[in-house]
C-alpha cells in the first residue's frame, strides 16, 4: 500500500495492479503487460525470484521489465534474480524517491541498480569460490565499448556516462547496443554481470 500510494502520487506513473501474491502477480503481468513489475522477493505461493523467471527469464520470448526488491544482506537472492533477468534492484528501506526512479529507470531501459547492492554484487562474482565464467564475445569488443561497459559495470546511467565520458547519449545507446549484440547481454544489468565475471572490471 506504502508503494502504490508512492507510485500513484507521481504525474508519469500509473499502477496498473497490486497483488498479494506470486501466483497472481504472474498471471496480472501476463495479462495486463506492465511496462514495469515491482517484485517483493519474499511473496507466498511463488517467490519474486521465481515470478521474475517466468516474466523476465531467459527463455521468455517477450520479456517484461522487472524490478526486485531485496534485502541488503542477502547476496544468493541478487545473484539469482540477476540469472532470472531482472533489471534492477531496490533496497527494502530505499526512501521514495528511489523507489520511483527506479521505476522510471526500469521503463527507460536504463535499470537502476542501487550501489550497495552493486558492489556486494560483484563481490559475489569475484570472490566466490565458484566464479561462473563468462563466455567470448562474438566479436572483440572497441575501446570505446569497453569504456561503456566499464561504466555500465559502475553503476553508471546513460546519462552518467555521457556526461563522463564525452558522448552524447544517443551515441552511449548505440555502443551499448553493441556491447550487448557481441557478449550476449539482454540489459545493462547482465552486460554489468559480464564484465565482472570477465574480468573487465576488477
Amino acid at each position: 500500500m506504502g508503494f502504490r500510494m508512492i507510485l500513484d502520487a507521481q504525474d508519469d506513473i500509473e499502477v496498473v495492479a497490486d497483488v498479494a501474491d506470486g501466483v497472481s502477480a504472474v498471471s496480472k503481468a501476463r495479462e495486463l503487460r506492465p511496462d514495469v513489475c515491482l517484485l517483493d522477493i519474499r511473496m507466498p505461493g511463488l517467490d519474486g525470484l521465481e515470478v521474475t523467471r517466468q516474466l523476465a527469464g531467459p527463455d521468455v520470448a517477450d520479456p517484461l521489465k522487472v524490478v526486485v526488491v531485496t534485502t541488503f544482506d542477502l547476496d544468493e537472492y541478487v545473484h539469482t534474480a540477476l540469472r532470472n533477468g531482472a533489471s534492477g534492484f531496490l533496497l527494502k528501506d530505499a526512501g521514495p524517491a528511489l523507489l520511483i526512479e527506479a521505476v522510471r529507470a526500469a521503463d527507460r531501459g536504463d535499470a537502476l541498480v542501487s550501489p550497495q547492492i552493486t558492489v556486494r554484487l560483484l563481490k559475489h562474482f569475484n570472490g566466490g569460490a565458484v566464479k561462473p565464467q563468462a563466455a567470448s564475445p562474438s566479436e572483440p569488443l572497441t575501446p570505446r565499448e569497453l569504456d561503456v561497459l566499464k561504466a555500465v559495470a559502475r553503476g553508471l546511467t546513460n546519462t552518467e556516462i555521457g556526461a563522463e565520458l564525452f558522448m552524447s547519449l544517443s551515441t552511449v545507446k548505440t555502443h551499448l547496443a553493441s556491447v550487448q549484440s557481441k557478449i550476449g547481454a539482454r540489459n545493462r544489468v547482465e552486460s554489468a554481470a559480464w564484465a565482472w565475471r570477465s574480468g573487465v572490471v576488477s
